[in-house]
C-alpha cells in the first residue's frame, strides 16, 4: 500500500483538529471554577504578576504551539517508516497532545520564581496545587477525547479503506495498543479524571472561601481510587490472560502445531472463543493428517513402482529406510548433532523412500542389467540424482512443510556425493553435501554392501563395516561416519 503526500497531509489534519478541539476543551474545564470576585487574598500576588506580565500572555499558546509542530515532525518522519507511523497516528498525535501542558507547566515554575524576585506576595504551594489539578484535568481532557475520537474514525474508517487486504503487522514499527494500556485509558477517563475534576473544584473553593475537607474525607477518597484501580486490574487480567493465550494457540497453528489446545476454561465469550479453536485445530489436524497419509502413499507407490522394475534392488527402499530410522534415533544422542531440531531428523526419516526415485527414468535395459555398465550406461545411470531431485519436487510442489520438502530433494540429488568430492552429480565435497544426504549415503551404501544383488553376493556384516572405516574421509563424512558404525548392534539385528 502506498500513500500520496496529500492522502497523509489530509488525514494527519483531520486527526490534528480533533488533538487540537481537545486541547481548547482542557482550556475551559479548569477555568469553569476562575472568578476574580471571590478570592481569599492567597492568590494576589500571581494574579497580579499574570496580568501585568505582557511575556506570560503568549506562553498559553504553547499548549497549541508545540503540539502542532511536532506532530508535523512525526507526519513527514523518514519515509522507511511512513507507514507505520500513519497507522500509528491515534496514539501518537494522542501522546503528543499533552506536550504542550507539560511545556506550559514548567515554564510556569521559571515564571513563579521570576514573580517572587519581583517582590510579588502570594502563596506558592496554592499555587502549585492549582497548576498541577488543572495540568492533571488538561492533560487528561486532552489525551483521553483525543485518543478516543480519532481511534474511533481511524478504526472504523480509515484503515479500513486503505489497508482493506488486513496484516499490518507486516509493516515495521507498527504498535498494537494493549489491553492493559486500553484500561489504563479507560480507568484515566472514567474515574481518574471525575476525581481530579471534583479537587480542582474543592481547592477552588478553599481558596475562596474558608473551610477545610477533615481528613476522613481525604482517606475515602484514596480508598475509592484504590478500589478503582483494583477493579481495573482484575478486568484487565479477564481480558488480556485469555487473549494472550489465544494468540498464542494461532501462533502455533501457523507454525504447523495442530496437537497443543488451549488450557482455558470459562463459561463466558472467551471460554466460548477457546472451544472453538480447539474445535477448529482438530479438525485441521484431521485434515491435515488425512493429506500427509494420501501424500505419502503416493510418495511410497512411486518408490515400490520403481523397485518393482530394478531386479537388483528387491526390499531396498524399506531396508534404507529403518537403517535411517536406527541411524537418526542414534545421532539424537551424540553431542554434536543433538542440538539439531527433531523435525529435521523425521524428515530425514520421512524422505529416505523417495531417495531412488529418479530411477523411474532410467531405461529398463539399463536399470534391469545384471552385468557391469558400460561409460555410456553408468553415465544414464547416474543421471537418476538430479532426475529424482526434479521429480521429488515436483511431487512436493504444494507441500506447506518447507523444510520436508528441502530435505527430500536434497537426499534424493545429493546421496550419491562422495566426501571427496569425487561423487555424482555435482561433485561437491565435505560439508558442502547436505547433512541430510550424507546419512542416507550411508544408510544405501550399507544395504548394498550386505545385500544380495544379482551380480553379487552378499558380504558379512564385518565386510561392510570395514569397508565403510575404509572408506571413511573419502567416500563418507569421517565423524558422520564413526557414529553410524556404533549403529552395528541395532543394524545387524534388523538385518537379522
Amino acid at each position: 500500500m502506498t500513500f500520496s503526500g496529500k492522502i497523509i497531509f489530509f488525514i494527519a489534519l483531520l486527526y490534528g483538529v480533533i488533538v487540537a478541539g481537545a486541547n481548547v476543551i482542557g482550556v475551559v474545564i479548569p477555568n469553569i471554577f476562575t472568578s476574580n470576585d471571590l478570592t481569599n487574598g492567597e492568590m494576589d500576588g500571581w494574579i497580579q504578576f499574570l496580568e501585568t506580565s505582557s511575556t506570560c500572555n503568549w506562553t498559553q499558546y504553547l499548549t497549541f504551539l508545540v503540539p502542532t509542530v511536532l506532530c508535523i515532525m512525526h507526519s513527514f518522519s523518514t519515509r522507511k517508516k511512513r507507514i507505520s507511523h500513519f497507522i500509528n497516528l491515534p496514539i501518537a498525535y494522542s501522546t503528543i497532545g499533552i506536550s504542550g501542558w507539560i511545556s506550559y507547566f514548567i515554564l510556569e515554575l521559571f515564571y513563579i520564581r521570576i514573580a517572587i524576585s519581583l517582590g510579588y506576595v502570594f502563596n506558592v504551594a496554592d499555587v502549585l496545587k492549582t497548576s498541577i489539578l488543572n495540568l492533571a484535568v488538561e492533560a487528561t481532557v486532552t489525551f483521553s477525547l483525543s485518543f478516543f475520537v480519532t481511534e474511533t474514525v481511524h478504526r472504523k474508517y480509515v484503515l479500513p479503506k486503505y489497508f482493506s487486504e488486513g496484516n499490518l503487522s507486516r509493516y515495521t514499527g507498527t504498535k498494537y495498543p494493549k489491553v492493559r494500556f486500553l484500561f489504563i485509558v479507560n480507568y484515566v477517563s472514567v474515574t481518574l479524571f471525575p476525581v481530579i475534576f471534583l479537587s480542582t473544584l474543592i481547592l477552588s473553593l478553599q481558596q475562596r472561601f474558608d473551610f477545610h475537607i477533615d481528613t476522613k474525607s481525604f482517606y475515602m477518597l484514596v480508598v475509592i481510587l484504590a478500589i478503582g484501580i483494583a477493579i481495573s486490574i482484575l478486568l484487565n487480567t479477564y481480558f488480556s490472560k485469555p487473549l494472550e493465550k489465544i494468540k498464542d494457540r494461532i501462533e502455533k497453528i501457523k507454525e504447523g502445531d495442530y496437537t497443543s489446545k488451549i488450557n482455558f476454561v470459562a463459561n463466558d465469550s472467551f471460554g466460548e472463543l477457546a472451544d472453538t479453536l480447539n474445535d477448529m485445530t482438530e479438525s485441521i489436524e484431521s485434515k491435515t493428517k488425512k493429506i500427509l497419509e494420501i501424500q505419502n502413499s503416493i510418495i511410497e507407490g512411486m518408490a515400490t513402482m520403481v523397485e518393482s522394475r530394478d531386479n537388483s534392488t528387491g526390499g531396498h527402499i524399506k531396508r534404507t529406510s529403518s537403517c535411517v530410522k536406527i541411524f537418526a534415533e542414534h545421532l539424537k544422542k551424540v553431542p554434536e548433532y543433538k542440538d539439531i531440531p527433531e523435525s529435521f531428523y523425521n524428515a530425514v526419516i520421512k524422505a529416505a523412500p523417495m531417495h531412488d526415485l529418479g530411477k523411474i527414468a532410467v531405461d529398463d535395459a539399463i536399470l534391469r542389467k545384471p552385468g557391469k555398465f558400460t561409460d555410456e550406461e553408468y553415465e544414464k545411470m547416474k543421471a537418476h540424482s538430479a532426475e529424482g531431485a526434479r521429480i521429488v519436487e515436483n511431487v512436493l510442489s504444494s507441500a506447506d512443510d518447507i523444510e520436508f520438502k528441502k530435505i527430500a530433494v536434497n537426499v534424493a540429488h545429493y546421496h550419491h556425493e562422495k566426501w571427496n568430492g569425487q561423487g555424482y552429480p555435482e561433485k561437491i565435497s565435505r560439508t558442502d553435501i547436505p547433512l541430510e544426504a550424507r546419512i542416507m549415503a550411508l544408510a544405501d551404501v550399507f544395504d548394498a554392501l550386505v545385500s544380495k544383488r544379482c551380480y553379487k553376493d552378499n558380504f558379512s556384516f564385518d565386510k561392510a563395516f570395514q569397508i565403510i572405516e575404509e572408506d571413511l574421509g573419502t567416500h563418507f563424512d569421517p565423524v558422520l561416519g564413526l557414529e553410524f558404525i556404533k549403529c552395528r548392534p541395532e543394524l545387524e539385528k534388523l538385518y537379522n
